[in-house]
């Protein structure tokens, strides 16, 4: 089977369930910008020298797997993505995520005023991510204000991911890895 199935020559693309939006759809835009998060996860896993930081990186991305899913699927759909046996983002994710922010601020990371990215190179990449992670997390609110989301628990971890990120790259600022 090719990668190239041509569904989507005529501007639109498929949802969970055989449903069909267009390209530039709200839920698109949304979890469309989660997936350039992911990537850009990959790349701040790439240049991350400590194990503990890459794990969680990929930690991370996998939990970006289920809410990309959930906003995949439209919310009239979700009890029976719910049956089929696909997770959904709850706030146990995002629970882990404050478990991470307030081990980082416990090592007290030294930073002043606003962050300048680019002090090494895991530090941008990890900014990158940070403000893609805002921007995912902007488009997911503009499906809220449209009565579109059915689990606002993704804005709040949208919301904490993006804070650790920040956290994570002035630490990775703070010790100098590149």
């Amino acid at each position: 089977m090719s990668i190239a199935t041509k569904t989507g020559d005529n501007g639109t693309t498929g949802l969970m369930y055989n449903r069909r939006v267009a390209k530039t759809h709200a839920r698109v835009e949304a979890y469309g910008t989660v997936d350039e998060l992911n990537a850009a996860l990959g790349l701040a896993k790439a240049t991350a020298n400590e194990p503990g930081v890459k794990d969680r990186l990929v930690e991370v991305q996998k939990d970006l797997v289920v809410l990309m899913g959930e906003l995949a699927t439209l919310p009239s759909d979700l009890e029976r993505y719910s049956k089929d046996g696909f997770s959904r983002v709850t706030p146990e994710l995002t629970a882990k995520l404050d478990v991470w922010v307030r081990e980082i601020e416990a090592r007290n990371p030294s930073f002043k005023g606003w962050a300048t990215p680019g002090a090494t190179v895991h530090a941008a990449a990890l900014d990158v991510a940070r403000t893609t992670c805002r921007r995912a997390e902007r488009k997911v609110c503009a499906l809220q204000e449209v009565n579109d989301l059915a689990n606002s628990e993704i804005i709040i971890f949208l919301n904490r991911l993006s804070d650790l990120l920040w956290l994570m790259a002035r630490e990775a600022e703070t010790s100098g890895a590149s």
